[in-house]
């Protein structure tokens, strides 16, 4: 996004002198999103209303430098839009984190609200011009294991990257399932944390490759749900492609086991132009298998982007007959 304010920031005052920090500096930018979104099936949303919706971002992000060459970023994203969801506070707060780089050390990450920790950073790696190929549709709880799912993203991740850039790994903790205030006071609701890692492979010697794994523990009230994902895409010219198998071992005495695949392509046509296509299945022990599939579209022109996509899915939730297809047409300005 282009900043369109920059204020600068008063050095902290003080007799720190090893993590004094320098001057820095605040920008402010955002964006606005109108679309059109059309649900049909057996799944809660398909309910048919007024289609058109629009939503307003603003971005404040602040950074400076310590003495000792380490970087803070403070980052705030907030919505204009009455969001009372579980993915907003409800006072318009969409997500923030704090993070401090320490150079060849790594990065470590305070997330609050919403984000990606650890195995969550890696859920979904398939190539795509628009939204991932279950949004919209109410897919199976499993449809993407990770190591976070269906708790709070309030916690912590650690990022460092070896070999030029090859290797990163990241490391994420969310202590007994997130916090239930801004400031923490109440904790978690869990009474378990969860834990997991993932380990992004980019090889120089097979340009456009990129290979990935993670593994992770989300922790319930009784035991501990296992989490594993691999992935690999390869890009080549104008097309890249990617293959994902996902799995979660659920301790919790009778849950079933999962297993998903997901596969995808996706064809820049140029640099202003892409188009693809998805599809997965998610397997659960014991019952029927669900099928998702999407296709999407993008193109953009300086700060407006105008995108659209096409999720259907089968037997969703692994229940049978259960079939939905959303669509979503998308004109945001960016500045």
């Amino acid at each position: 996004m282009k900043a369109w304010k920059k204020l600068g920031l008063t050095a902290l005052a003080g007799s720190m002198v090893a993590l004094s920090a320098q001057a820095g500096e605040m920008t402010v930018g955002g964006y606005a999103k109108l679309t059109y979104t059309a649900d049909t099936g057996a799944q809660d949303n398909a309910v048919d209303g007024n289609r058109f919706g629009m939503q307003q971002f603003i971005d404040v992000t602040g950074t400076g430098e310590l003495a000792n060459g380490f970087k803070f970023t403070l980052y705030h994203s907030g919505s204009f839009t009455d969001d009372t969801s579980t993915s907003s506070d409800g006072n318009g707060m969409s997500t923030s984190y704090l993070s401090l780089d320490m150079g060849a050390m790594g990065t470590i990450k305070f997330n609050q609200h919403t984000g990606n920790l650890g195995i969550d950073i890696i859920d979904d790696m398939m190539p795509t011009a628009d939204e991932e190929i279950t949004n919209g549709l109410s897919t199976s709880g499993g449809a993407t294991p990770t190591g976070q799912a269906g708790h709070s993203k309030d916690g912590f991740n650690y990022t460092n990257s070896f070999a030029d850039g090859q290797l990163t790994a990241h490391i994420g903790y969310t202590p007994k399932g997130g916090g239930t205030q801004d400031d923490g006071a109440n904790g978690g609701t869990g009474t378990r944390s969860d834990t997991s890692y993932a380990l992004i492979i980019k090889p120089e010697m097979v340009e456009g490759l990129e290979l990935g794994a993670g593994i992770g523990d989300k922790g319930t009230a009784t035991a501990e749900d296992e989490h594993d994902t691999m992935y690999v895409k390869y890009a080549y010219g104008m097309v890249e492609v990617g293959y994902q198998v996902s799995n979660i071992d659920y301790n919790a005495t009778g849950t079933a086991d999962e297993e998903n695949t997901k596969f995808g392509i996706a064809l820049n046509i140029n640099e202003n132009l892409s188009i693809s296509y998805g599809e997965g299945t998610t397997e659960e022990t014991g019952v029927v298998d669900e099928d998702v599939e999407g296709v999407s579209i993008a193109y953009s022109m300086g700060g407006m982007t105008l995108k659209a996509h096409k999720n259907t899915g089968k037997n969703l939730g692994n229940t049978a007959s259960q079939e939905s297809e959303h669509t979503e047409i998308a004109l945001s300005f960016a500045f």
